[in-house]
């Protein structure tokens, strides 16, 4: 009989899968024998009961791959992900920014520009207003090209701190197995898995949302300040330059210190105090000094960086209704900036730093002939 027997070839085959399931512990049984019961005993996968057979950890899902369910922040490489996500995210959110700054605008009804006349597609005489590129050119005129990403740094940050949201969920609360529905579902089984799905994703979007939603309220009112020309809504940017400036400003000074003016060599006695209560340790004054230089540093640092936080301050209270914010007590500024410089003209970019001992500066109208 040949190769390609129809008799031979399913005993054959059945005789490869007994010798498997023989070396995995299966006995002596024959050939034919093992391969029929390894068969009886391994159903096919779709058939598989969920508990006794998982899916191999190998063959992840299509919704796993995706980040739709459980993706993003599962698994050894997590943080690469999430950070990756992250930044193309900043990406295309930079990108598209001065449509949806266009768009924002238009929704609350301003229109800086006459609408111009223009025929339809039946020749008739028809009023067009501004279009997205006649609209943008005309912040630019106004505020400049920079002038298009007004009230990007909050949005980007809202969108950061949203998707770290999801992902930080997806780990404290990691997804059941979710089923892609099939066409052989019947309509309760389908409409089980939908439900289930969208029960997990609505509970994700609501808690990122509810958490993002201060940052996007102050992008959107930083945005439309361009009608009133308003600056209520420019103290964030002080207050992250200040944080940034004393994050590295503390731990570059405390780790040049540290490497290069702390001697490990210098130590007390073995008793710590000097005495022997306690004989088996060994004090070392270098880590005590190093425990304290950070703590030190970032006092220091905090005086530099205290008017990005005086500006910063100001900012969120000019302005905005209230007597403080406005003149005689302050007077209305254009931009942080703008807050800035009258500070350091009247010498007060130091004030409110010092509670005890407080000097009358030489731009004060306080000052002495």
């Amino acid at each position: 009989m040949g190769a390609l027997d129809p008799e031979v070839a399913p005993r054959a085959r059945g005789g490869a899968a007994g010798m498997a399931g023989a070396g995995a512990g299966a006995g002596a049984r024959g050939g034919a024998a093992a391969g029929v019961e390894a068969r009886a005993r391994d159903p096919p996968p779709a058939h598989r009961a969920h508990p006794r057979h998982p899916r191999p950890a190998a063959q992840p899902s299509a919704r796993r791959m995706d980040g739709g369910s459980g993706g993003l922040g599962s698994g050894d490489n997590a943080p690469t992900t999430e950070a990756l996500f992250v930044a193309l995210g900043a990406g295309v959110t930079a990108l598209s920014h001065p449509l949806l700054y266009v768009k924002l605008l238009i929704q609350v009804g301003h229109e800086p520009m006459p609408p111009t006349v223009g025929t339809n597609v039946l020749g008739r005489k028809v009023l067009y207003l501004p279009s997205f590129f006649t609209y943008a050119k005309y912040i630019v005129q106004v505020d400049g090209k920079i002038g298009l990403f007004r009230g990007l740094s909050p949005r980007l940050m809202s969108n950061a701190l949203s998707t770290v949201t999801r992902g930080s969920m997806k780990k404290v609360f990691p997804p059941d197995e979710i089923e892609q529905v099939s066409n052989k579902d019947d309509m309760k089984t389908s409409l089980r898995k939908v439900v289930k799905e969208t029960s997990y994703e609505m509970m994700m979007q609501c808690v990122s949302r509810m958490l993002a939603h201060p940052l996007h309220v102050i992008s959107m009112r930083c945005m439309v300040q361009f009608v009133g020309r308003e600056a209520k809504y420019s103290g964030l940017i002080p207050h992250l330059l200040g944080d940034v400036v004393f994050l590295w400003g503390c731990n570059l000074l405390a780790h040049f210190i540290n490497a290069y003016l702390v001697d490990d060599s210098v130590s007390d006695s073995p008793g710590g105090l000097g005495n022997d209560q306690n004989p088996g340790s060994q004090f070392s004054q270098a880590l005590a000094i190093r425990s304290y230089t950070k703590f030190v540093m970032g006092i220091a640092v905090s005086m530099l960086t205290y008017p990005f936080l005086l500006v910063g301050d100001l900012m969120a209270v000019n302005n905005c209704g209230l007597q403080a914010g406005l003149p005689p007590y302050s007077p209305v500024f254009k931009s942080w900036i703008h807050c800035w410089k009258y500070l350091s003209m009247q010498g007060q970019l130091f004030r409110g730093s010092s509670l005890l001992f407080r000097r009358v500066s030489s731009g004060s109208s306080f000052a002495l002939e």
